[in-house]
């Protein structure tokens, strides 16, 4: 056998021993997300789902259409999450130019100077270039070509950083649904708060004018000996405190104008908004449909799906870096000491053409802690996919529940303030003719006004429930 061909086994015997010991990979614990959920919420296989719904079909109130539209214009979280998609779409361009070839353009002009009493100094100065001419000393050097290196994607390593930086982009995006999911919620639950305030405010100031014609009265019967002192002292009291009441409620109402200026993205300033009619709102019909329609209806969801198709790549991307690598690089242009003769073609041409294959051999401690983690990520976002999908049908449940639970305690509660609105008229005439206490009076109001005030606040719970049940469901967003 020759040496040429014992050169090409010995080479051949390098690469299959390198692939073999490159191509060994550790053994992983892995896990897939459990996909299942129940068949219904409450027995119903009704499919008709709200969630369905636009939130401009959902909410009709023209004032709240207003504010959310403003919202989804200017909100700075919202604006923030766009951003962060723009980041995301940019890393897709970036992970696909690593699969395709890098090709540059490359000037250089240098200056040598060789000590002459060396091989190469003693060589450089006794050459002649011409007849009668020695090698400039120092001597110059000037270049300019084309360079590539490519990286042949063979285990599809490149390939699947793309695929998981185009999940991850697509996850930003259900992020970004779900902050306007949250946001239209957030603006809906606000606005609804603001107008039972409204409400709660109007109750005060007709309970004001209630107990002030009921303080003139006592004091009218103190003059007449039919009470005493403490009598007008108590009802005084009374009027006082329920005055104070309406400064209390007219800072939450500020309070609550700020939270939606904030959210619109704006500075304080007065919100449009109808009052007249809260405590005849009725809550919209809401249809869950089934369990199974959260996984396509819930932007946290898809998110949450998407983060978990990421992180499997990313095994695979860790798992390739076990792999050999293949690499092409090539280089072509000109070069000479002299700018005259840079573009002499072939006296002054210069080319190469490499391949390089690599594998790692000893200490691959870095590769195979990469690898671990991204399986550990992996196994996160499997558990953070079944938390997800869990939460979900957990908050539908929830507001289930309470619309039902609401809908009975608001007609008790509506009975409640019928009676002690009629108790009030009542305790009034006892009083007068001196057959109930001024404290029966007093007692009776305090606890019509605490019902109406719970009646208002029923009636917000309401409300929200019905828009918190739509974001439970995914509506907003589309």
């Amino acid at each position: 056998m020759s040496k040429k061909y014992k050169y090409v086994y010995v080479i051949i015997g390098c690469l299959v021993l390198i692939t073999y010991t490159g191509c060994k990979t550790p053994a992983l614990v892995q896990r897939e997300a459990n996909t299942k959920t129940p068949a219904s919420y409450n027995g119903s296989q009704d499919t008709v789902n709200t969630a369905k719904l636009t939130w401009k079909e959902y909410f009709t109130d023209p004032y709240l259409a207003a504010l959310i539209d403003t919202a989804l214009k200017n909100n700075q979280e919202l604006n923030i999450t766009l951003q962060e998609i723009e980041i995301s779409r940019n890393e897709i361009r970036e992970r696909k130019g690593e699969y395709l070839p890098f090709v540059g353009i490359k000037g250089a002009a240098g200056v040598d100077k060789v000590a002459r009493y060396t091989n190469i100094g003693a060589l450089e100065h006794h050459v002649e270039i011409k007849e009668g001419k020695e090698n400039p000393e120092p001597l110059p050097d000037f270049m300019l070509g084309l360079s590539a290196t490519w990286e042949i994607d063979i285990w599809k390593k490149l390939h699947n950083a793309k695929k998981a930086a185009v999940s991850r982009y697509l996850s930003t995006v259900e992020g970004k649904n779900f902050v306007i999911t949250n946001l239209v919620a957030e603006i809906a639950n606000s606005y609804y708060e603001l107008l039972a305030l409204d409400n709660q405010l109007d109750i005060v100031k007709k309970n004001i004018e209630i107990q002030s014609n009921a303080l003139r009265i006592v004091k009218m019967q103190k003059e007449a000996a039919q009470v005493t002192e403490l009598a007008v002292r108590r009802f005084e009291a009374e009027v006082l405190n329920t005055k104070s009441l309406q400064y209390a409620i007219q800072q939450r109402v500020t309070e609550t104008e700020n939270r939606i200026n904030f959210l619109l993205g704006r500075y304080p300033q007065p919100i449009q908004r109808t009052s007249d009619n809260f405590e005849h709102l009725i809550p919209e019909a809401v249809h869950t449909g089934l369990p199974a329609q959260l996984l396509a209806n819930r932007p946290d969801i898809k998110q949450a799906e998407l983060e978990l198709a990421a992180a499997k790549l990313d095994i695979k991307v860790a798992k390739a870096r076990f792999y050999p690598s293949l690499g092409i690089s090539a280089a072509i242009g000109y070069q000479a000491f002299d700018p005259t003769y840079l573009v002499k073609t072939p006296k002054s041409l210069l080319y190469s053409l490499a391949g390089d294959i690599t594998a790692p051999l000893i200490n691959r401690n870095a590769i195979k802690a990469a690898y671990y983690n991204a399986n550990a990520k992996q196994i996160q976002a499997v558990y953070n996919y079944e938390r997800t999908v869990l939460n979900a049908y957990v908050e539908v449940a929830n507001q289930l529940a309470k619309i039902n639970n609401l809908e009975k305690s608001y007609d008790l509660k509506s009975k409640q303030v019928d009676a002690l609105s009629q108790s009030i008229g009542i305790s009034n005439s006892l009083f007068k003719s001196a057959r109930a206490d001024y404290m029966e009076v007093l007692l009776t109001q305090r606890d019509a006004l605490e019902s109406k005030f719970e009646l208002v606040e029923t009636k917000m719970q309401q409300m929200n429930a019905m828009v918190n049940i739509y974001r439970a469901l995914g509506g907003g967003w589309n």
